[in-house]
């Protein structure tokens, strides 16, 4: 009985990748067909900046215009406008 949900899971298992394969090349040859769309999203941007008895200070460094890509996907080095406009607090570390 063990052994065929350990058959069964390892199917289901290689069937999640497979999928996700198969998606991820689709959103790659529709990005490329399409022309690599690009657009762009206003992000908010933050500094944190360590400070003495590792406390941390949050800087706001404004508001900026980020580009990103019009897929399901990061494409390009950039990331998909969903995502952006979702997360839109971009924070670095000094």
């Amino acid at each position: 009985m063990m052994q065929r949900w350990g058959v069964w899971l390892v199917r289901a298992l290689g069937m999640a990748a497979a999928a996700a394969i198969v998606v991820y090349v689709v959103d790659s040859a529709a990005y490329k067909l399409r022309g690599s769309p690009q657009g762009t999203v206003v992000v908010s941007q933050f500094l944190s900046v360590p400070l003495k008895g590792q406390k941390i200070e949050y800087d706001y460094q404004g508001s900026a215009n980020a580009s990103c890509a019009k897929a399901l996907f990061p494409h390009g080095g950039l990331e998909p406008c969903w995502h952006l406009r979702r997360n839109p607090n971009q924070w670095e570390k000094l």
